[in-house]
Order: structure tokens, then C-alpha cells, then sequence
């Protein structure tokens, strides 16, 4: 089965987003999200206390991460303004799980002030992690797990043994072994070793490998494990080619071996953010000019710093010119934006119909890592969101103005 491409707005709805918040302009579809989270929970309901926990670095806008909390997620936050977020929204600390890389000790401080739980990436983080901790009581901490050769990556994330992500086991034993001597009531293990994998038997294997390996420290060290945590990875199917990634046989494979591994006991947690919101957002922008050179360019008033991905990944992002769905495709574009780089462009020799000035088209799957990744190089300035509910919109973000990008300038 090919992708889905419908869209949950037709083109009346978008002149009047258009037309009301501008262009570019990022649009979410509320229902959609709703209905994908449900969709996540309802395949993983054998499973004793699961929780997707999501990626606020996907997504984090407030107002969709309110939504969220209202479908029974929590947050996967990796940096202090992501906690300072959750503080400012009035997250309960059971809600949040912190994993964090080269971790300051103010940040461990503010996780543990918040009662996060605590996911330690490496063993030389514990002596400041103890530090921060020092005799108060902690919920929950787990580590992150790296497999080195016993796993495979994907293109995306890169292979294990060269992320500069988690650690081993003898790593792990040492780090447990500190651990269960604070005041700490729970223990998980964690493990992220893919993004965006469309392959369900992936999964399979990660959850038997992170399965094995909790019985291993389990026995050196003592401790008793409460929870696992898979990490994110599960696919959007960018493509128009692709099939969607199959959520029940995913989580299926995944119980499977909970039960084969006797571990019915151990909550299970994922801390999937693409998956979520990815194919829920879109990026709407104006064509300005149709450019003849060499090739013929669509030049839009959107760039690269509205969406990176296509520039900086060659990633693939499918686009929808509004009224002319029914018109035969014939023409070949290049779709580009402003930005004084060659690579600023969202297709290479794409197949649209033909297309004018002023055609609003749709850029697809921008729900996740899209507006978050923006930046401001050239003096561009990120777009605004909405949401989009029963086909009316409401800005959850303001675009950015020049008065924003001068805010932090001294002039003289």
C-alpha cells in the first residue's frame, strides 16, 4: 500500500490560513495527531505500564505538546530549556524523562528538582550526577544502553559503535553498581539505536538484545530492573512509494519477546516524536517566481531555514500544489527558496503540474523536525504555526520579525 497524500485541509481553507497568518506557515492537524497517538497507545496495550514518551526536540510548541499530554504522553527532553518548558507548562516530574549528553550538574539539578527521570549517558557522568543528587530521593534514574557491534544502525542515526551515545555493558555493570547505593526507588535501561526505521523487525531485535542485557547486570549487580525504555526510531514513510510503518506487527514482535524473555514484569516506555507529529505538519508556502535557466525553477517564499532537511539530508518531502491535484503532471522543477546557498532547495527535477506564481503548495510531513530545526542564517526569519481543528486555525506560534532577530545585537 503507497502513501496516504491526502490532505486535511482543501485549497479554500489554506487561502484563508494564507491570508490570515501569511506565508510560509507551518499547519498541524490536531485530528490527525489525536488519532496517530491512539494509534500508538492502542498497539501497545498489552504491555504493563507503557508510556511513549515524546520527543520534545521534534516538536516543542506548547500547544501540541498540550495535546499530547491530554492523549496520555509524556516528554523526552535532552536539554535544560526542554525542562524549563516542562516547569513552565506544569509537567509533573513522573511525566518527564531527561536524557541528556555531556550533562552540566545545573542540568541534573533541575531534572532531579523537577522528579524527571534520570537517563545517564555515561559513566563519568555518575560522580556529578551522585553529586547533584547527594542524599535526596530520586523516582527513577536508567542509562542509556550503546550496543557497539552487537547491533545495527541505520543510515539516519549512523552504526552504534560510532555514536558518541551511551555506553557497554561492563560500562553499565560499574554504573549500577554506583547507583543502587543512592536513594533512588526504580531503575530502567535505555537504548536509541535507530531513526525513522520503517522495518518492525528491527525493533524486535533491539528489545531481545536490551532484554539480554538486563538480565546480565541484573545478576552482577544486585539491582532489580522496573522499566526498559526503547527509544524512538519508529518510520514516517516520506515516500510516495512506501508503505506506512506497521505499528501493530512492530509492537506484536516486541511482546513476543517481552514474553519469550519471561519479563512480563518490566514497564515498557517508548520516546517516539516522528512518528507522532511527523506526518501531521505541513509546510505551506507561495510560489514567487518560475525561473528558466539550464532547468526551470519554482522559486517559493519559503527556504531552507524553514525546512533543513531537504538541503542539508536530501531528504525527500513530498509536494502538493493546491487546485491543480487533478492536473496532469508533465513538468520538471527544481523547488528552491531564497537563501544564498545552492543548496537551499526542497525538490531536485520534481515531476508537478504545471505551476504560476502564487500557487500555494504543501510541503508534506513537516509535523517533526521541521520548524524546530529552523535558524536564521541570511537573516531569515522562522515562520509561524497553527493548528488546525474542524478547519479553523489557531496560531500556537508567532512568526518572527526583524525586532526578534535584532533583540540580542549591541550596536555599538
Amino acid at each position: 500500500m503507497k502513501k496516504d497524500l491526502t490532505l486535511p485541509f482543501d485549497l479554500r481553507t489554506a487561502q484563508r490560513l494564507t491570508e490570515k497568518f501569511g506565508t510560509p506557515v507551518y499547519v498541524y492537524d490536531e485530528e490527525g495527531i489525536r488519532a496517530q497517538s491512539k494509534k500508538l497507545y492502542k498497539a501497545f496495550d498489552w504491555a504493563k505500564g507503557y508510556r511513549n514518551f515524546f520527543a520534545v526536540k521534534a516538536t516543542p510548541t506548547p500547544a501540541i505538546l498540550r495535546v499530547l499530554q491530554e492523549e496520555g504522553m509524556g516528554f523526552d527532553c535532552s536539554s535544560r530549556a526542554e525542562l524549563l518548558m516542562m516547569d513552565r507548562m506544569r509537567i509533573p516530574g513522573r511525566d518527564i524523562f531527561y536524557t541528556s549528553n555531556n550533562t552540566p550538574k545545573e542540568d541534573f539539578e533541575l531534572a532531579i528538582k523537577l522528579g524527571a527521570t534520570v537517563n545517564i549517558d555515561d559513566f563519568a557522568q555518575i560522580p556529578v550526577f551522585m553529586e547533584a543528587l547527594g542524599s535526596k530521593h530520586l523516582g527513577s534514574v536508567a542509562a542509556r544502553y550503546n550496543p557497539g557491534g552487537k547491533h545495527t544502525g541505520n543510515s539516519i542515526i549512523g552504526h552504534p559503535k560510532d555514536a558518541k551515545f551511551g555506553m557497554g555493558v561492563e560500562s553499565l555493570i560499574e554504573s549500577f553498581s554506583y547507583l543502587k547505593k543512592c536513594n533512588i526507588q526504580r531503575f530502567g535501561l535505555h537504548a536509541m539505536v535507530a531513526s525513522n526505521e520503517l522495518n518492525p523487525r528491527y525493533f524486535e531485535d533491539t528489545v531481545k538484545l536490551i532484554l539480554s542485557e538486563v538480565k546480565e547486570i541484573e545478576e552482577r549487580t544486585g539491582i532489580e530492573f522496573s522499566f526498559i525504555n526503547l527509544g524512538g526510531g519508529f518510520g514516517l514513510n516520506y515516500k510516495t512509494d512506501q508503505a506506512e510503518f506497521d505499528i501493530a506487527t512492530a509492537a506484536e514482535l516486541i511482546r513476543i519477546a517481552v514474553l519469550s524473555a519471561g519479563r512480563e514484569d518490566l514497564e515498557v516506555y517508548t520516546e517516539n516524536g516522528r512518528y507522532v507529529t511527523g506526518p501531521h505538519g505541513y509546510l505551506l508556502t507561495k510560489a514567487r517566481y518560475i525561473m528558466r535557466k539550464d532547468k526551470t525553477y519554482i522559486g517559493v517564499d519559503a527556504s531552507m531555514h524553514n525546512l533543513m532537511r531537504p538541503g542539508m539530508y536530501g531528504a525527500y518531502h513530498h509536494i502538493t500544489v493546491l487546485g491543480r491535484e487533478d492536473e496532469p503532471v508533465t513538468r520538471s522543477y527544481d523547488v528552491v527558496g531564497s537563501l544564498c546557498e545552492n543548496n537551499d532547495k526542497f525538490a531536485i527535477d520534481r515531476e508537478l503540474p504545471w505551476v504560476q506564481p502564487g500557487d500555494i503548495m504543501v510541503i508534506h510531513d513537516a509535523g517533526a523536525h521541521a520548524h524546530a530545526m529552523g535558524f536564521n542564517y541570511n537573516g531569515m526569519l522562522r515562520s509561524a504555526e497553527v493548528l488546525l481543528n474542524n478547519g479553523e486555525g489557531r496560531r500556537i506560534r508567532k512568526a518572527e520579525t526583524v525586532d526578534d532577530y535584532f533583540r540580542n545585537l549591541i550596536w555599538e
